[in-house]
């Protein structure tokens, strides 16, 4: 399969040839709900906590006789029906992270990138460069390309003039190619891979 090649100024480049394995399968969205799932259960905190009654700093002491008041039959003030008192059922600190694959993560991967390839919302582009960081020309750059909402895609080392001029403008992230994930590439209406980047993410997939 063979992909155009374009500069960030918008003018061909040429082609670069592309794996079907990689950019060409037939997106299954059950794998990519899988892995956006996956994403977005690692990367919670879990640092959620209430305090129950055990950590409630209360007397616990009966707060009343038992008999003769008329009254219901509590014992410590630290319960959770008292004002003050513990939480019952509240959260704790867990780990909501759930297992996959290796083999279904990588593939999920693949299906990212096949789904980006088939709705025609990929580029390649030669490089991912910067001469100055200049948020204001890189913007204009970019419009030659109807670049809006995008996620880049360098080498194995960013341009730091690219990224530092990139990472003022709205709805565009940047990313080396060791980062590119499922969910970033789906959050975005367009991926741009370098011809770096498409090199390493088919010697990744050998």
């Amino acid at each position: 399969m063979d992909l155009k090649v374009t500069t960030l100024d918008g003018k061909a480049s040429g082609k670069v040839a592309v794996s079907e394995a990689v950019f060409g399968l037939e997106p299954r969205e059950d794998i990519l709900a899988r892995m956006v799932r996956y994403q977005l259960a690692k990367r919670r905190a879990g640092t959620h906590a209430v305090k129950n009654r055990s950590d409630i700093n209360r007397t616990g002491s009966k707060i009343y006789k038992q008999k003769g008041t008329g009254r219901a039959r509590h014992s410590s003030a630290r319960a959770p029906q008292f004002r003050g008192g513990g939480r019952s059922f509240g959260p704790t600190p867990r780990d909501h992270s759930i297992d996959m694959p290796k083999k279904v993560r990588a593939l999920a991967l693949k299906h990212a990138l096949s789904s980006k390839v088939a709705a025609d919302e990929i580029i390649i582009v030669d490089d991912l460069v910067a001469k100055e960081p200049k948020t204001s020309v890189l913007k204009q750059r970019l419009g030659k390309l109807g670049l809006t909402n995008a996620l880049f895609i360098g080498g194995g080392e960013l341009d730091n003039n690219f990224r530092l001029a990139a990472r003022n403008i709205p709805q565009m992230d940047v990313l080396p190619v060791q980062g590119i994930n499922v969910y970033d590439i789906l959050r975005r209406e367009k991926l741009v891979l370098s011809k770096s980047a498409v090199e390493a993410l088919e010697e990744r997939f050998k």
